[in-house]
Order: structure tokens, then sequence, then C-alpha cells
């Protein structure tokens, strides 16, 4: 398999995270070393990550997830139970498809250009929708059962693979994660486990060493 991503982007680290968890060979390509038109050419979509299987190509990192699980269940990424998987999948697609696209680059791009927000506005705008999305997480977990140390229970699921990216993200943009402190705790379980820090941006050779390492 092959791996195209970059070292920051979040999408690309959840499906990091899932391969070595799984224990599958993967090779990691770079985007920021290919032209526009070149990744174009690999994953008609222009986004991040892309992974090619048997020589074909899958986008969108939930499907990519999804498709992992299928082809390596072992170790599993979601609970046994129905309901509960439901649940898993509830936290990360809010990750993923409530709180992430409203604060990913190209939407802050476009705040700043054609619609000419300052950097106070642009940075409002991620502080209020991060709020959001972290507050009704946290009550998410504080109503759960599962219990810790990871999201829901004992072992890290497709929750946590999309928590760490997010709030290393809200860590970037100094967002108070006071409020979140079972989020916290889940992503402090999480660098105790060495799949996840195998995944951590600064393990990449394309890591910026302007950005902050995600394993203190």
């Amino acid at each position: 398999m092959r791996l195209f991503s970059q070292a920051r982007n979040s999408a690309g680290w959840r499906v990091r995270i899932a391969l070595h968890l799984k224990a599958i060979p993967f090779d990691y390509v770079a985007v920021s070393g290919l032209a526009a038109e070149e990744y174009r050419r690999i994953n008609p979509q222009g986004l991040m990550p892309a992974l090619e299987a048997g020589g074909r190509i899958v986008a969108q990192s939930g499907a990519i997830l999804e498709l992992l699980e299928e082809i390596h269940p072992d170790p599993p990424l979601l609970p046994a139970d129905p309901v509960a998987r439901a649940q898993v999948r509830a936290f990360a697609g809010l990750i993923a498809a409530d709180l992430h696209p409203l604060n990913n680059n190209r939407v802050r791009r476009y705040l700043a250009g054609p619609m000419g927000r300052s950097p106070a506005e642009i940075d409002g705008w991620y502080a209020h929708w991060v709020a959001v999305g972290l507050a009704s997480l946290e009550e998410t977990l504080a109503r759960s059962p599962a219990g810790g140390p990871f999201c829901f229970g004992a072992h890290p699921t497709l929750a946590d693979l999309h928590l760490v990216p997010q709030l290393y993200n809200c860590r970037r943009f100094a967002c108070d994660l006071a409020l979140y402190p079972r989020l916290v705790a889940a992503d402090a379980a999480c660098r105790e486990v060495a799949a996840f820090r195998a995944a951590a941006p600064e393990r990449l050779p394309d890591f910026s060493g302007t950005d902050p390492a995600w394993i203190a």
C-alpha cells in the first residue's frame, strides 16, 4: 500500500494511526513533493489522503478506514456491540464531517482571500467552531458508560484516531482545552501507544521544523 498525504494533514494522520495499529506495511508519499497536476492524476478529488491498494486508489479518510477495517479486522477499530459501534462512528463523524471541514486550510484561505476577513476574524471563526464541537464531544464522553482511558473504553477506536489530530490542531491555534478534560485525557492515553507515536507528524520526512511535535 502507498499512502499519499502530508505530515500535518489531519485526515491522513487518522489513516496512518490505523495502518500502524493494524501493523499494515505501507509506503508514505508526501504530496508536497508532487506537482498539483500529478497528484490530481492520482486522486481526481485533489484532497488528502489517498491510499493506493492493489493498484487502485481510494480517497477520503472515512472510506479508507472502512476499507482497512474490512480487510484487516484485527485489532478492531470499532466495538462489537452495534449501538456502541454507532456511537463511536457518531463521535468520529462529528469531527470528520462537522468540525474539521469548517476549519481546514482551504476554508481559512477563502475567508482570508475572497471574503476579506482579518486574521483576528478567522481566529474567531476557528475558536467558535472548535468550542461548539469539543463541547459536544466532551459531553458525549461524560454520558458514555464505556469509561477510559481512551474515548470509548480500554482500547483505541475510530474515535481516538479522529480526536488526536483535532486536538493537535486546536493546540496549534492556541485554543483553550481546559473545559475538555475527558478529551485531553484520551489524547494523553494515545500518546502512550506505540502505533500512535509511530504515526506522529514529526516522524515523517516532510514534517516542518516550525510545527510543534505531537510527542511531548
